[in-house]
């Protein structure tokens, strides 16, 4: 039986070529968006699950709020995963990750060259996470100091091999050109890890004074084990924070209790993450990668579902439109004893044999597209994941699924007629009076439009964030990182590079008003003895002289650090941001007070105030932050003359090339620093572009479809009308009236709805648009122009054409 509907299945395809092909277009391309969609999103949410304990590892995160100044960071102090583990018996293990160097200079042949995928961890780290050894024993590859765990990639790209590089030394620029031994190589970190590394240095090489809870520098990962529940181990921080936290805040700040530091509304806090939410649910400081976000794979899964709707309602518009000339084949059938249960067997086995060749089709479209998809999604899909069993499972289901889904109305539509009425011509496929039909083209173009104007606010957000005035000019300057010069030798390079006629201005530039650029969170007060009341946190960079007119910031009050004073060591310059959480109404001449080194009390002088300026992301708004007087030399910044770019970057390499020719120079441009900070809203945005096209275009191609047989269907109507005296334009506009109001009422319910989540989505930025009437405007009117558009041609064909021609059987 089966066999006989598959037969009849595809004579009736190929007998009705133009309707065939309008739907297995239509078909294919809501499938391949689904399909490349539930790839990304399938990618997001794999994140970090390949380590085998996933499930039980957790980060520690720091949430503290200090003099009005809150800080959400997935950092926290050196000794807590320590102590963790030492006083409770639920941790069975943690390790830490040191990344606050960024990048490290090791020497390849003879030549040294900057690695930026470098981290320092502990012994312990391969105790947590899963990363299979090639060579070597990862247990105990780190237990010494001056060993390094590198990846299968960098052995072959210094060693040549993975054996070959095991019990090699490495070098490293560092202070004292440390030499570091291969003590392991393991397999190249999976692309779906919120972290990634080449080198993994053993933390016994760290500088720095351990032993700090108040200071928060180090990713801390946890192992609990079976069975604890992270939610209630939560609470434990309470007690960490009474007997280690507390002892130490005591040492600085004159308070009694915690609950009088609470009291002044402040706050210190520790929570767990689980591993697998890192990527999509956590956007701290500092993350070390660039995180997803949750809220995109809610709003791309709807889509791929409302794409592939979009697709399926095609398919029933477009068989319904036609059941007129399938009616009379229904009736014979029936007087010819072919029950309504075959008859809808009949008509679904048609819409899965259409759904299986779409599929195919829609899998060779992801193929072509896959590599164009990554380049502008960020990722680095394939078609391997066609052979993962989920995705067999998919695959497999989705014709069955697809085909139900379009074609379960028109099959018992097209089984529910009755055999004398269809014989004697009395169904009439084509009547305005199909409000089913109506409300499946206002759900088609509900879609489209919540898709165009989410993609115009995106859009609209990231114009905003890029020419909004930040404070500072990001054109035109150059950063280049000094590693490998000594300090004497970076001064002399910027001096003579400063003289440059293509340099406006050059500055020491160790703080970058960039997301991810270093930063130095101090405590300062109002008063030389510190309290919960009077204190505060601030970020505070160090700066040279020309730091201010090379970033091109506005002095509101007052002056910058000037070689003519010899008391600016003792200078601070503020943010208002800065002065307004202090109370300064006249901040010149004011003291701040923070503590130096044996906590000694260091006092300094406001001399001036600079306007505030974005020096994180735009979602936040601006902190306090200060300047004083230093040489941060590790980056230096020049800001070129406009028309000698070219030129002036060539002599600035040159000049670094003669002061160290086998060290590497690198360097970037501030405003690409800053347009990496929207690279996830920008492929968002371009990600969400190219599927609001695709679902309009599949949207139209239904309607054209839905255009064709409605001409046909009221051709007679039209010749009469024509007879009468009726003109082209009075019947392109009858064949068009309907559809736009039905585009108008998908307008009316689609508008309201894009306003909220546009505005929910809004609200991540502390600088954001506003959602301007003309937005909603404009896409209301494209919608209407591109109905009336795709609508036209069967229009004009159907009046054009002579009406004896459809008239002669009357």
């Amino acid at each position: 039986m089966f066999k006989n509907y598959f037969k009849i299945a595809l004579r009736n395809l190929w007998k009705h070529k133009g309707f065939s092909a309008i739907n297995v277009v239509g078909l294919s391309m809501g499938l391949a968006c689904f399909l490349m969609i539930t790839m990304y999103v399938l990618d997001e949410v794999s994140y970090d699950r390949f380590n085998q304990k996933s499930e039980r590892i957790f980060r520690i995160n720091s949430d503290i709020r200090f003099g009005g100044t809150d800080m959400n960071m997935a950092v926290t102090a050196d000794p807590m995963g320590e102590t963790l583990k030492r006083d409770y018996p639920q941790v069975e293990q943690y390790t830490r990750l040191y990344a606050s160097s960024g990048s490290k200079m090791v020497k390849n042949g003879e030549k040294f060259v900057t690695e930026n995928r470098v981290a320092h961890v502990d012994s312990t780290f391969f105790d947590v996470f899963t990363f299979p050894a090639i060579s070597g024993d990862t247990k105990t590859a780190l237990n010494e100091p001056n060993t390094v765990v590198i990846t299968k990639t960098t052995a072959e790209r210094y060693f040549g091999s993975s054996k070959e590089a095991l019990g090699k030394m490495i070098e490293t620029d560092d202070n004292d050109k440390t030499l570091y031994k291969v003590s392991a190589v393991i397999e190249d970190m999976p692309k779906n890890s919120h972290f990634s590394y080449d080198f993994l240095f053993s933390m016994d090489n760290v500088s720095y004074d351990f032993g700090n809870y108040l200071s928060h520098n180090f990713h801390t990962y946890i192992v609990l084990r079976d069975g604890v529940d992270y939610r209630e181990f939560n609470k434990k921080f309470d007690e960490v924070i009474e007997k280690y936290i507390f002892p130490q805040a005591k040492q600085f700040l004159n308070m009694e209790s915690i609950d009088d530091f609470e009291k002044s509304g402040n706050k210190i806090g520790y929570s767990l993450i689980p591993l697998t939410d890192i990527h999509l649910k956590s956007g701290r400081t500092p993350e070390l990668g660039a995180n997803g976000n949750i809220q995109y794979v809610y709003i791309f899964s709807v889509a791929a579902i409302f794409i592939l709707l979009i697709a399926c309602i095609n398919f029933m518009n477009l068989s319904t439109a036609r059941s007129a000339g399938r009616a009379k084949e229904v009736g014979i059938r029936k007087v010819m004893g072919t029950d309504k249960k075959s008859l809808i067997w009949q008509f679904l086995t048609e819409s899965i044999v259409m759904a299986l060749i779409a599929l195919i089709i829609s899998v060779f479209f992801v193929w072509l597209l896959i590599p164009w998809f990554n380049g502008i999604a960020g990722k680095e899909l394939s078609m391997s994941v066609f052979l993962s069993p989920l995705y067999i499972i998919l695959i497999v289901s989705l014709p069955f699924i697809v085909g139900a889904m379009a074609g379960i109305y028109p099959a018992f539509y097209l089984s529910s007629f009755k055999p004398i009425a269809v014989l004697k011509g009395k169904v009439n496929a084509g009547s305005k009076k199909d409000y089913f039909r109506s409300s499946l083209v206002i759900f088609q173009f509900t879609t489209s439009i919540i898709l165009i104007i989410g993609t115009i606010v995106i859009y609209k957000q990231l114009d905003h964030i890029q020419n909004s005035k930040i404070g500072f000019d990001k054109e035109q300057v150059m950063v280049v990182e000094n590693m490998g010069l000594s300090s004497s030798a970076r001064k002399s390079v910027k001096n003579e590079i400063s003289s440059l006629s293509g340099i406006k201005s050059a500055s020491f530039a160790g703080y970058l008003p960039v997301s991810n650029s270093s930063r130095n969170d101090n405590t300062f007060s109002l008063a030389s003895v510190m309290d919960e009341s009077n204190s505060f946190n601030m970020q505070n960079w160090n700066v040279d002289y020309d730091y201010l007119k090379t970033m091109d910031m506005e002095l509101l009050e007052g002056r910058f650090f000037s070689d003519e004073f010899g008391s600016d060591s003792t200078a601070i310059v503020i943010n208002e941001a800065t002065a307004k959480l202090a109370g300064f109404t006249e901040p010149l001449g004011k003291k701040l007070y923070t503590n130096g080194k044996n906590n000694e009390i260091l006092t300094y002088t406001v001399i001036g105030v600079v306007k505030n300026f974005n020096f994180e992301s735009l979602r936040q708004n601006v902190g306090a932050l200060s300047f004083r007087l230093g040489n941060n030399s590790w980056k230096a910044a020049y800001r070129l003359n406009p028309g000698k770019i070219s030129s002036t970057i060539a002599a600035i390499e040159a000049k670094y090339k003669a002061a160290a020719p086998n060290m590497p120079l690198n360097y970037e441009f501030l405003d690409e620093s800053f347009e990496n900070m929207y690279k996830q809203e920008r492929r968002v945005g371009e990600v969400a572009l190219t599927f609001s096209v695709l679902a309009v275009l599949i949207a139209c191609l239904g309607l054209f479809g839905l255009a064709t047989y409605i001409a046909e269907q009221r051709k007679k109507e039209i010749g009469i009308r024509k007879v009468l005296g009726a003109s082209i334009p009075n019947i392109v506009a009858m064949m068009s009236i309907d559809f736009v109001k039905l585009v108008l009422i998908a307008f009316a319910i689609a508008a309201p709805f894009a306003w909220w989540a546009m505005d929910g989505w809004l609200q991540d930025f502390a600088f954001r648009i506003n959602l301007s009437w003309w937005i909603f405007a404009l896409t209301g009117l494209t919608a209407i122009a591109i109905a009336v558009a795709t609508l036209s041609f069967q229009a004009i064909k159907a009046a054009l054409a002579n009406p004896v021609k459809s008239l002669r059987s009357e």
